[in-house]
């Protein structure tokens, strides 16, 4: 895949894997609406730890027109503290999977205590303190109301956004459009003192119904729309047949009622795997997950609390007045919208609907979870951080910077990616590495690689290409090339790309790179040091049956392979035979188990060389060396110094 993958890496790794299992929430002011949207700190007390009250005066806000707002401040105010964090360390350790739906059941119980106050929003405190310049991202709850659908995701999206919840008590009745001002005036507030940054609104469910409302009424704003199996399908649901029966319903059973919804609205055993680590032994798996499932059946009997029959009962005449606005309203958004969709959500029919918002939005991108259920954002999986970077979502202005806006790799990221996405390959092709030593001698192992380059201070699964993004992985252009030598960043730059990685017949070890010198006088001009590397193996352990011209003559696969080329930008200003970079998956035909090497050559310093290399023809010469030197024949010749066992 042709990408450069940019990386910037503290000289130390600093990881922390202690925490505390408490929750604990800190009140905030919305602006402009007074004392009504804070949430008392003698109302709430969770786990021991009470919630401070924020008071003071706050900004308001005047309509300028056309949507606008001025900020007009009596004094200034401060929603969350300005805290300047260091940049993220590589394989940071984000927290994904120290909690679980048990400590939501155990938070539900403290928030849900009346206060009789309205919709108000509050900061977690494991969110902690985010990188400067962060965006702020407001989540909009599901059928509960609570505000704590994303406790799974605390401490990773608290690194990167300034992360404030919605809270909808019990007993409150505001209706749908209340909720949407309620929303709205947050939003305009935060553009009109922060204007050139991005609003994230992750709605979950009925939640995703307010984000799209409100993204309908404020086109002019740049908002980020993150979907979780959004409501606007309520109107298909398999559960319509039962809500007559849900109202006819004695009290006395509706205790019953929120066992059977929980087992409707996401699945058991996704949610017991949170915290368990996926390379334990089958046996030890199952007796985690049994005993999870134990802890977390008896705090079930809470979530008759969380929605009692009178709630339960309002909050369906809600969802279906939310459905019906947003439905109405589809036309009218323009904001970048991303939907997760769950495979197995027994509420809502989330597929269908992710085909039909694609279809109808402007800017709308999917990413199906076929193992989940409705509540997806509580259950087994993927962080949300990281479908956000994977899906090139995450941006700290109007435009998106790959390299200015990329976070690095947390260690959660790092394990699952090459535990679980690229694991099975590295088993089967039992890599080795090499590299070049300065006195040319070949080595196993990286010790001849330089340490220097560190910096101080469309509708599928989630899967390779997003990972890609995750891991640093951006389009291979000029102006990316500079920033992330500017930068001081790693740079893992693949000349040949898309074109040389999928071989056509006949092509097996050749190498196919650009004809110009792309990336050497650019090095130069940075004093960078240059590490030629190279890989063989591909052509050892598959006999190449259908190529991409073979793949082209076939007209339903044909039709596949553009339609999943289209949009792609791989590569920019490359002409050539290194320019036709289409992506197809070949036909292969396996051969005796073979073996992938690759190799480290020796690093060729460029510091200092900045004038010789100015000339075209001395760094051509140094090209086509790189070029000899990375090419798989090469690298065939060296691996017979290290055979397979």
């Amino acid at each position: 895949m042709a990408s450069l993958a940019g990386f910037r890496v503290s000289p130390s790794l600093l990881i922390n894997s202690e925490y505390k299992s408490c929750f604990r929430v800190r009140a905030l002011s919305s602006g402009g609406v007074g004392d009504s949207t804070v949430l008392s700190a003698d109302s709430v007390a969770v786990n021991g730890a009470s919630v401070i009250r924020e008071k003071g005066k706050t900004g308001s806000l005047i309509d300028v027109g056309n949507g606008k707002l001025k900020h007009s401040v009596v004094a200034e105010r401060k929603l969350v503290k300005d805290v300047v964090s260091k940049d993220l360390e590589v394989l940071w350790e984000d927290g994904y999977g120290t909690q679980s739906v048990k400590d939501y059941l155990d938070a539900a119980k403290e928030i849900i205590k009346p206060d009789g106050g309205p919709p108000r929003w509050f900061c977690p405190v494991e969110c902690g303190s985010p990188l400067k310049n962060s965006p702020t991202l407001l989540f909009l709850p599901g059928l509960d109301g609570l505000g704590l659908g994303l406790i799974l995701h605390h401490k990773p999206l608290g690194k990167a956004f300034e992360v404030r919840c919605l809270h909808i008590p019990v007993h409150d009745r505001t209706p749908f459009e209340g909720l949407i001002k309620f929303v709205e005036q947050t939003v305009r507030l935060e553009h009109a003192s922060s204007p050139n940054k991005p609003i994230y609104l992750v709605g979950d469910s009925f939640g995703g119904c307010l984000a799209l409302a409100v993204a309908s009424r404020n086109p002019s704003i740049d908002l980020v729309l993150i979907l979780v199996n959004p409501a606007t399908s309520f109107g298909r649901s398999q559960l319509q047949p039962l809500f007559p029966i849900l109202e006819a319903l004695p009290n006395e059973l509706h205790v019953t009622v929120p066992y059977l919804l929980s087992f409707v609205m996401g699945d058991p055993m996704k949610m017991a795997m949170v915290n368990i680590d996926s390379k334990l032994p089958s046996r030890q798996r199952l007796e985690q997950m049994s005993g999870n499932l134990t802890a977390l059946l008896p705090r079930l009997s809470g979530m008759a609390d969380i929605i009692p029959k009178d709630t339960l009962l309002w909050k369906l005449k809600l969802l279906k007045s939310a459905s019906a606005y947003a439905n109405s309203r589809l036309h009218a958004v323009k904001a970048e919208v991303l939907m997760l969709a769950s495979g197995k959500d027994n509420m809502l029919p989330s597929g269908d609907e992710a085909k039909r918002l694609k279809s109808t939005l402007q800017n709308c991108n999917v990413r199906y979870f076929k193992d989940n259920g409705h509540t997806l954002l509580l259950e087994d999986g993927i962080s949300l951080l990281t479908i956000i970077k994977g899906t090139s979502k995450y941006r700290r202005s109007r435009k998106l910077d790959p390299v200015s806006d990329f976070l690095p790799p947390s260690m959660t990221e790092f394990k699952y990616a090459f535990d679980q996405v690229v694991g099975l390959l590295r088993f089967a092709t039992s890599s080795v590495m090499l590299s070049t030593l300065e006195d040319g001698k070949i080595v196993k192992g990286l010790a001849g690689v330089p340490n220097e380059g560190k910096r101080e201070g469309s509708s599928t699964e989630f899967f390779i290409n997003d990972w890609i993004k995750v891991m640093g992985g951006v389009p291979v252009s000029a102006k990316n090339l500079f920033k992330l030598f500017s930068t001081k960043s790693h740079v893992l730059l693949y000349p040949g790309g898309a074109r040389e990685a999928l071989h056509y017949k006949g092509e097996e070890y050749k190498c196919i790179w650009p004809d110009q010198q792309e990336f050497v006088r650019m090095a130069a001009r940075f004093g960078a040091t240059i590490v030629p590397f190279g890989a063989v193996g591909e052509d050892d352990i598959a006999d190449l049956v259908l190529d991409y011209n073979d793949l082209m003559k076939i007209p339903v696969v044909n039709d596949f392979i553009k339609e999943n080329n289209h949009g792609i930008n791989i590569r920019d200003e490359i002409s050539g035979e290194v320019a036709n970079q289409q992506l197809f998956i070949p036909g292969l035909l396996p051969k005796v188990p073979g073996r992938f090497y690759y190799l480290f050559g020796k690093p060729i310093r460029t510091k200092g060389k900045q004038d010789f290399l100015k000339d075209k023809e001395n760094a051509n010469q140094v090209y086509l060396h790189f070029q000899h030197l990375s090419s798989e024949r090469s690298i065939s010749q060296e691996r017979k110094l290290h055979p397979s066992k």
